[in-house]
């Protein structure tokens, strides 16, 4: 008969509380919650795929969070320098001494969000947190906290602006996952359920759309119906119509949206958003609100 493990049993219970307190606030990607925890069980990294605004700042957070750690977020740029990410020694003229100043990377969860927006030699400077945890700077070896996570959002590499990661950075993630759109259920705005739909209906069909490579995100959705409730305010009326929704349709969703013809883009956005109007259909009953 083989005795229960206690150890393991509280890492289980441990691992467990962990991805239910982070799936409280990413609804619709367990896969990519739970993967984020095993990556974070296992100490390694993890590399989020996908297109932006589907919540991968917010795991990382929700993660960091979870654990009671630190979390930093570094928005990757083309000017962005390895000095940037792993900190710099400065001369404090109190002492009369260098000291060292730690980057961003000296956290418990590191989230370098659009890795592949900024170079490969800064891309490098990763290399040595997310293999060895530890920093050198100018001959001198910094340990990182304890537990380390760097977590690194990826752009799909037909966007512009983008540069491909090295075979070397790929293989220092222990695992890679997709963060794709949640499902419909997961939005929550305080809105007539009904419109609430239709807003959300006009924002997955641009998705699939023949005419596009890239639809708009869950964050349109939100702001489509802000927006709306915005205009609701502007007249005169405490409830959203449908009309507020398709009035603001294509200022809320156009520039989101990037069409397979990038030189008719603007057009061509606005077009697929008129034509979503006349084929998603209408919610004919709303409540008005109290």
């Amino acid at each position: 008969m083989i005795e229960p493990n206690h150890a393991f049993g509280e890492a289980s219970a441990a691992f467990q509380r962990l991805t239910q307190n982070v799936a409280t606030v990413i609804a619709g990607n367990d896969d990519a919650v739970r993967t984020a925890a095993i990556c974070m069980f296992a100490d390694g990294n993890l590399l989020l795929e996908g297109v932006p605004g589907v919540g991968k700042t917010t795991l990382a957070r929700a993660l960091a969070a979870s654990i009671g750690g630190a979390f930093t977020r570094i928005q990757a740029t083309p000017d962005l320098l390895p000095s940037d990410l792993t900190g710099v020694s400065v001369f404090d003229q109190v002492t009369g001494a260098f000291r060292f100043v730690p980057g961003p990377v000296f956290a418990n969860v590191v989230l370098v969000d659009e890795i592949n927006r900024t170079t490969p030699r800064t891309q490098s400077a990763l290399l040595e947190p997310m293999e060895e945890r530890q920093v050198t700077v100018e001959g001198v070896t910094h340990a990182l906290p304890k537990p380390y996570l760097v977590m690194a959002t990826e752009n799909p590499v037909e966007q512009h602006g983008t540069y491909p990661l090295p075979e070397g950075q790929l293989d220092r993630f222990a695992l890679a996952v997709g963060v794709g759109y949640p499902d419909e259920a997961g939005a929550e705005v305080h809105v007539d359920e009904a419109v609430l739909r239709y807003a959300v209906e006009l924002v997955t069909a641009t998705r699939a759309a023949p005419e596009l490579v890239l639809g708009a995100s869950p964050r349109a959705s939100v702001w489509l119906v802000r927006t709306a409730q915005a205009r609701a305010i502007a007249m005169a009326r405490d409830y959203v119509l449908p009309d507020d929704v398709k009035a603001l349709a294509i200022p809320a969703l156009a520039h989101r949206l990037l069409a397979k013809d990038a030189r008719a883009s603007g057009p061509t956005c606005r077009g697929v958003i008129a034509r979503l109007l006349q084929e998603v259909p209408v919610p004919l009953h709303a409540a008005r609100g109290t």
